[in-house]
């Protein structure tokens, strides 16, 4: 990306102030810097108009409302600098040549982008981290290097048509959905809501566009009238899971078939769940023409993201997983730590946004927990119902140093500790601290 100001101005629907060349958007200040434009936006807690003036000091030029403009600071004026910055994208992806596959669903968008990025090589330009919003991907969109050979995005959605706004920023040539579960119920409404939703993505693809779908959702495959592949633990699947085996440190091994072929598979990333991620990443992959022997090959040694089922081994072994939950994720979670060696604890906190599904959705973790003989189950903060279903192993705190608290007296060497919650628990420090005290 060079793009000059009137470039940018064009893209944006603004109006040019000054010069400057533009190869690289940012938007915080502190990454700000000679070659990027800088775009201000409004946030519940900041507005980055407010850090303009140290943007244009740094030497980006600025993208800004309309009045907005610091003084003597290159830019470019619009009426909506969010607004603004779709657009951007929108005229960057009309440029990139390299194929763009976009992943979405219920549960295990990041983890499936990530093994996509190992399949497609070190010069595959994925989103980092879970940038999945209106503003993660127009962002990885408008990073992707000039010299990358594929665009990999993931995509999430809190409604009926917040993919499809951002279908022109995206306008994928492959579509992975891993699953349809219950996340977000209180946005989606039900599962049906869910899938309309998720679907917008599919809509997205041109005539040829391929869409890798779970073979596990019939009425998904049902509705795709163009290019398919299928994924899952089922010999009917284009890309098949089978023996699945998980050793000590929670990692899978397994045999991953496709058109003939078997190669047996072991994955970097832990959990029990990773297996079909894989297979969707390679079923994406061959869609596009990678041999199916390297795909596989490359799946296994595929790196994960911060808080997604990282295991840290010491006396004790603390399973992060706190970047987020919902009811489905949280079980997977609490059966792939079941199978590790050692007495079971779960730190878990309130998955939020399940609307009228909340209550059974956190007894329902409760109750699997203690079917899975747990030796306690932790719940911090108010607790939605998931001691109602762990019953006397469960115990309530009121914050993360309450529940360090409580651990100090419950913690054995040789324990595997679990911490799962929405995002919004924070419970990500628990971890740290845990980690850290166990070092």
């Amino acid at each position: 990306m060079r793009w000059d100001l009137a470039r940018v101005a064009e893209a944006a629907e603004g109006r040019p102030s000054g010069d400057g060349i533009v190869t690289g958007v940012v938007i915080d200040s502190r990454d700000a810097g000679p070659g990027s434009l800088f775009v201000a936006l409004r946030g519940e807690h900041a507005d980055g108009h407010d850090y303009a003036a140290a943007a244009g000091t740094a030497g980006a030029v600025v993208l800004v409302e309309r009045g907005r403009l610091p003084p003597g600071v290159p830019g470019v004026e619009v009426e909506d600098t969010l607004a603004s910055l779709r657009r951007l994208a929108e005229a960057r992806r009309r440029e990139i040549r390299v194929p763009v596959v976009a992943v979405t669903g219920s549960n295990g968008k990041t983890s499936t982008k990530d093994l996509l990025a190992g399949v497609l090589g070190e010069r595959a330009h994925a989103a980092p981290r879970s940038f999945n919003n209106e503003i993660g991907v127009p962002l990885t969109v408008l990073g992707m290097p000039d010299d990358a050979t594929s665009l990999v995005l993931e995509v999430g959605s809190r409604g009926r048509g917040h993919i499809a706004l951002l279908a022109p920023t995206i306008r994928p040539d492959v579509v992975i959905i891993t699953n349809i579960a219950r996340a977000h119920l209180e946005m989606f409404g039900d599962l049906e809501g869910v899938m309309e939703a998720k679907w917008e993505l599919v809509e997205a693809l041109g005539p040829d566009g391929t869409a890798v779908l779970p073979v596990a959702e019939p009425v998904l495959i049902d509705r795709r009238a163009g290019p398919m592949i299928t994924f899952g633990e089922d010999h009917r699947a284009d890309v098949a899971v089978s023996d699945v085996v998980m050793d000590e440190t929670a990692r899978a091994t397994f045999a991953l078939t496709h058109d003939g072929a078997t190669c047996r598979v072991t994955l970097a990333m832990a959990g029990r769940h990773q297996p079909l991620n894989a297979a969707a990443a390679v079923a994406a992959a061959v869609s596009i023409g990678t041999p199916f022997d390297l795909a596989a090959e490359r799946v296994a040694g595929a790196p994960g993201s911060e808080w997604r089922m990282e295991i840290h081994r010491g006396p004790i072994t603390v399973v992060n997983d706190a970047y987020n939950a919902n009811p489905d994720s949280t079980v997977a979670a609490l059966r792939t730590v079941a199978g590790m060696p050692g007495r079971h604890i779960a730190v878990l906190g309130k998955m939020h946004e399940l609307g009228e599904w909340e209550a059974d959705g956190h007894r329902e973790v409760g109750r699997t927990a203690a079917e899975l003989g747990y030796a306690a189950v932790v719940v911090v903060g108010t607790d939605p119902g998931i001691g109602a279903g762990a019953g006397p192993v469960a115990q309530s705190v009121g914050n993360v140093t309450e529940a360090i608290e409580a651990l100090d007296s419950l913690l054995q060497e040789g324990d595997v500790v679990l911490v799962k919650a929405s995002r919004a628990v924070g419970l990500e420090r628990l971890a740290e601290r845990l980690i850290g005290a166990d070092a």
